[in-house]
């Protein structure tokens, strides 16, 4: 992984804290540097091996990196790695005995049950409130998770705010130009990293306006510019990332954003359910007597 272009050897590296690491956890650090690969797929147990350390130590390097554990550490390791093949390497990576459904819909699963237990809900509030509070929100988004963006931009809306969803670059850069202060960008970037998110993230930040990312692996670029950073475990088992732990995000946040004026999200409802009868969107089922 040493030509990644977003540089994952420097921002390993960058998390050693200033006193440095003891000879094992540095160890452990080797390990990850120069066997990604391995490492990012590799249990507390099988790291620990290829180290030559203990379990207890590749918890403690993991936490001295910044990371709650390995656990942690590992999926945003691997997220980098993937990040750095091209799809034919990922769909090679994920190659799966049996019946591909059954392992979507599993790794599904434990992708949302690590995200349930990491997703810090007073994160998502503040992301709800400053959507709220803002004149404008710009949601940007490339590639499959456009459907993320998609859905975010869409339930924004129904709750009664304003917000757009860009996907054109020529739109986003004119769309960016108009940012003011409190205004918010939330940038949902998986797998690839788009130079169009990048700066418009950068452009925003610049322009006062609120930045927010929703990523599985918080590239540098983007952390520099953001306010906050929400990570999506987001591995799927094909060529592509999954979509239902961003769609779970998503959701949380209009969640919460329903609670910051109810009012006027019901007044907005009840305005959107007008209109779709009136288009006749509406199809009541009959009632089962």
């Amino acid at each position: 992984m040493s030509g990644d272009p977003d540089g994952f050897e420097a921002w390993l590296r960058d998390r050693v804290p200033e006193r440095g690491l003891r000879p094992k956890g540095a160890a452990v650090l080797e390990v990850l540097l120069t066997q990604p690969r391995r490492a990012s797929y590799a249990s507390a147990a099988e790291a620990a091996e290829l180290a030559g350390v203990n379990v207890a130590t590749v918890s403690r390097t993991a936490q001295a990196l910044g990371f709650t554990g390995w656990v942690d550490l590992q999926q945003e390791l691997r997220a980098r790695y993937l990040s750095s093949l091209s799809a034919p390497e990922v769909a090679a990576a994920h190659r799966t005995e049996g019946e591909l459904g059954a392992a979507s819909l599993r790794r599904d699963l434990e992708s949302m049950a690590v995200l349930s237990r990491r997703l810090d809900d007073g994160l998502v509030r503040t992301i709800a409130e400053a959507i709220a509070a803002a004149r404008r929100t710009l949601i940007v988004a490339n590639g499959s998770y456009v459907a993320v963006g998609s859905a975010l931009g869409h339930n924004v809306g129904l709750a009664g705010y304003q917000a757009s969803v860009v996907r054109d670059d020529a739109d986003l850069a004119n769309s960016v130009s108009r940012l003011e202060p409190g205004d918010v960008l939330v940038a949902i970037s998986f797998w690839r990293l788009y130079q169009s998110t990048v700066t418009a993230a950068e452009e925003a930040s610049s322009r006062g306006a609120r930045v927010f990312v929703l990523t599985d692996a918080a590239s540098p670029a983007l952390v520099e510019a953001a306010e906050q950073v929400v990570l999506i475990p987001a591995e799927g088992v094909a060529f592509f990332p999954s979509l239902a732990p961003g769609m779970a995000v998503a959701q949380a946040i209009v969640a919460h954003l329903s609670t910051v004026d109810p009012e006027r999200t019901r007044r907005s409802i009840e305005a959107a359910e007008a209109q779709w009868a009136r288009f006749g969107l509406l199809h009541r089922r009959p009632r089962r007597g």
